[in-house]
């Protein structure tokens, strides 16, 4: 579970990184050869994050638990690995080797915003599980002017191409005549794109805020940062 490995006790965090055992590693701490994020560290039980940098003998140690991140991807980045035209939005994420790492939803190419990664599969699987009914928030740009019966249509749902059930019920508002905020509770194939269509409009821009309560405001084009302890244990 995420929250049991998102704070590691020191001496486990450097039997794993260091390849020792968890005594040699009380001896290494006790010895003060260990630094968490600059400052030495002679207890075995404190915890370390992910976020922290520790140290053996002045060495920076890879880390040894699960990675959790929020990035402001641009446009142009993809939410995959693997892509003959357009880079991976993993590229962005310095220090932490990519193939630990997959996406928690994705973006379409020239969608911008707000991606959850992270190496835990049973996190990852929780933040996009249809069940949870998980609020995604978007900044819609519009090709045209919407009106109040096209707002209402996709307020209460429609029925796209190729689909059998309607979209759930969603918040829908006005910021103008061509600006809408989108809150969705499920994560359907190009859903606001194709949502935007089916009521006769096209979708020029698109943007991601928010996922639950994690939002990218304070990151960005092209930033991440760890997620904290509260938004991880959110989705547990």
């Amino acid at each position: 579970m995420a929250k049991a490995i998102k704070a590691v006790r020191l001496d486990k965090y450097i039997a794993q990184a260091a390849g020792v055992t968890r005594s040699q590693a009380k001896d290494l701490i006790k010895h003060r050869r260990v630094k968490v994020s600059e400052q030495i560290v002679t207890d075995p039980a404190c915890k370390t994050h992910v976020s922290d940098i520790v140290s053996l003998d002045d060495e920076t140690l890879k880390g040894a638990g699960n990675y959790y991140l929020a990035l402001h991807k641009p446009d142009g980045f993809i939410c995959s690995t693997q892509d003959e035209i357009h880079p991976s939005a993993l590229n962005l994420i310095k220090d932490i080797p990519p193939q630990d790492l997959h996406f928690a939803g994705r973006l379409d190419v020239d969608t911008t915003g707000l991606v959850l990664i992270s190496n835990d599969g049973q996190w990852t699987h929780r933040v996009t599980s249809p069940k949870r009914l998980c609020a995604k928030v978007y900044r819609v740009w519009l090709a045209e002017n919407i009106s109040e019966s096209a707002l209402e249509r996709l307020r209460n749902g429609l029925i796209l191409k190729s689909d059998v059930k309607k979209t759930l019920s969603c918040h829908v508002a006005k910021v103008s005549e061509r600006e809408l905020l989108m809150t969705l509770y499920e994560g359907r194939y190009h859903q606001v794109k194709r949502m935007i269509g089916a009521v006769e409009n096209r979708v020029v821009r698109l943007h991601r805020e928010k996922v639950g309560d994690i939002d990218v405001s304070g990151l960005a084009e092209g930033e991440w940062r760890y997620l904290s302890d509260e938004e991880i244990a959110a989705f547990e």
